[in-house]
């Protein structure tokens, strides 16, 4: 009778734990499912990118992912490493995807304008980043003022060269329409100087190392150059190279944008004159913070400002550039946590 009994004890036992485990692995499945649903839940965001080959672009990726992932959004990260065709077929890919946002750093701003409209003609809401997308009605242009960059530039050159003299532009892509617009008010900011543009080029793909022949070819032509405006600072390292290799750096303005570290540290050095220095942390985080409202059928509170796409007027945002010289380096830089007292001041004995 003991054995009997010792038996259904058992057999009570091994059910209570069956039955713990079944519902154990039931909790698990019902635990799968609701991840499941949050994930078809989670706004995704497309988010395709030129190129890397800007250093800057990193910064604007790692700011834009980690803002949308605060907001609860996926994004989906393209790189068509300056590819136009390949970044049309990334865009289309995003299509398929049915994202429900999409975010374009252009490649070339006039070549992605059909597939931007099949975005559109899909449903999706289209977003122009920092590069204005040409003829694509995108739902929003998200950038800072570049003709305010180009402003700055001439206020410094003409600042620096009072008596006036020959400069060189040494710009960046004709297919990236911030060029055209950095271009635009740096020659309405140069207008009344005695400064005089003698030699004009473009750096295609924004491969800064072209600057190096195309200073040189300048240089033959026009020796007595005063000042160089160079498309961003990737070019101006370019150019502050090759002036050095003649003992001519520091010898001659030179300006740029995007508040990168080396040219920072030039500025500092007193090889470069000025940067434009633009927050792309503030500038991706707010380009997140926007794209998913329009992915969740919001419609972005904004100023009324909108700019022509050649065919549309699009609502735009446009943040403020900062010029850095080396009089607010400290206050605008290194007070604002750009970059470190230590990094700017690397190869500066007096500090």
């Amino acid at each position: 009778m003991k054995k009997i009994t010792g038996v259904w004890i058992i057999g009570i036992l091994a059910l209570i734990v069956l039955a713990g485990c079944g519902q154990r692995e039931q909790g698990k499945e019902i635990e799968k499912k609701a991840v499941s649903i949050e994930e078809e839940n989670k706004t995704t965001i497309g988010l395709s990118f030129d190129s890397f080959v800007i250093e800057r672009w990193l910064r604007d990726r790692d700011a834009f992912v980690a803002a949308a992932d605060n907001l609860g959004a996926e994004v989906n990260v393209q790189n068509a490493n300056g590819d136009v065709e390949e970044q049309i077929e990334q865009i289309r890919y995003l299509i398929k995807k049915k994202v429900d946002v999409m975010v374009v750093v252009a490649a070339d701003c006039m070549e992605i304008s059909e597939v931007m409209l099949e975005a559109k003609a899909a449903g999706i809401p289209t977003i122009s980043y920092d590069r204005l997308i040409q003829n694509a009605d995108t739902d929003l242009y998200i950038s800072f003022d570049n003709e305010k960059v180009g402003q700055y530039m001439a206020e410094v050159l003409v600042e620096n060269i009072p008596e006036g003299g020959k400069i060189f532009m040494i710009q960046g892509p004709e297919e990236d329409n911030n060029v055209k617009l950095v271009r635009k008010g740096f020659e309405e900011g140069l207008e009344g100087s005695k400064i005089e543009v003698v030699y004009r080029t473009n750096c295609q793909g924004w491969l800064a190392e072209q600057a190096v022949d195309a200073l040189n070819e300048g240089l033959k032509e026009f020796s007595d150059v005063k000042g160089i405006m160079c498309g961003n600072d990737d070019i101006a390292s370019q150019v502050v190279n090759t002036l050095a290799e003649t003992r001519r750096a520091g010898s001659l303005a030179v300006v740029g944008q995007d508040g990168d570290l080396a040219a920072c540290q030039r500025i500092v050095e007193g090889t470069q004159t000025m940067t434009a220095y633009k927050s792309v942390e503030s500038l991706a985080e707010l380009a997140a913070e926007l794209a998913v409202k329009l992915a969740q059928g919001e419609k972005p509170q904004l100023d009324g400002t909108t700019m022509n796409d050649g065919k549309y007027d699009i609502p735009c945002c446009l943040l403020e550039p900062v010029a850095v010289t080396r009089e607010n380096m400290d206050k605008v830089i290194i007070d604002g946590g750009v970059h470190s007292r230590d990094d700017v001041y690397l190869n500066v004995q007096d500090q």
